[in-house]
């Protein structure tokens, strides 16, 4: 009878020491997460506080990245082209409404899609100036399908997220893979303000989910639940008369 007796008491402390090992790993790997979020956030900010550098030609379309392009302060020259605003639903700190998604046509010839900004819902946009541009503001990676709630619909013209490839689809366009969120200027701000058409721009929300802190504390608290279990299992057992 010793002998399947010890050969229990190996198995469940070689169970025990896995699912400890275990723990001990997950904890560490979402350290190691933290670590990578926290220098990727670092990343972003000075990203879009940097001095603007041009937006990406066509030959480094190929190249672009969430993770080596998303929120790059850039510039682009050239004309918006007229008659070509898409709607996109959107909620904002003022409110709920749409951005106003409109096709640019740089000077080498290539077109981006520019978010000209936000306008309140029941607004007419304003059109885009017909005269050339000089525009600022954040690189932004294609929102492809949909939101997470509703998908886009493009032969209804009813959009949920920035799609650029489809919207630039549906307007019969080639357009580079990212879209531009434009900066807010001091005549935008007021014209809102004034109740005026014309979209609001610099509204981008830059934020990553992180709570990595908070799994990697839940991992090494089941680890240390682990440990709090053996020491009552030996305790129990020594006190357990001997046979």
């Amino acid at each position: 009878m010793a002998m399947p007796s010890l050969l229990k008491k190996v198995t469940t402390i070689a169970i025990g020491l896995l699912i400890f090992a275990g723990f001990i790993f997950l904890g560490n790997w979402q350290l190691e997460r933290r670590a990578w979020k926290l220098d990727l956030i670092q990343r972003v900010d000075a990203r879009a506080h940097a001095s603007p550098e041009s937006a990406p030609t066509a030959e480094y379309w190929q190249d672009i990245s969430s993770e080596s392009d998303e929120y790059r302060r850039v510039s682009v020259t050239g004309n918006f082209i007229s008659d070509k605003d898409t709607l996109v639903v959107a909620a904002t700190e003022l409110g709920s409404g749409y951005w106003v998604i409109t096709p640019f046509r740089r000077s080498d010839g290539s077109i981006v899609l520019i978010n000209r900004g936000f306008i309140n819902q029941g607004v007419q946009a304003k059109p885009p100036p017909t005269e050339q541009q000089d525009l600022i503001g954040l690189l932004r990676i294609s929102e492809p399908k949909g939101s997470a709630l509703r998908d886009n619909d493009s032969n209804a013209n009813r959009w949920y997220s920035r799609d650029v490839a489809a919207i630039a689809n549906m307007q019969n366009l080639y357009a580079a893979p990212y879209f531009i969120d434009a900066e807010k200027s001091h005549e935008t701000s007021q014209a809102h303000q004034q109740g005026s058409q014309h979209p609001v721009g610099g509204l981008t929300v830059i934020s990553f989910h992180n709570s990595h802190l908070v799994y990697a504390i839940t991992w090494f608290s089941l680890a240390l639940l682990i440990i709090v279990a053996a020491i009552i299992v030996v305790r129990e057992e020594r006190k357990a008369p001997s046979r």
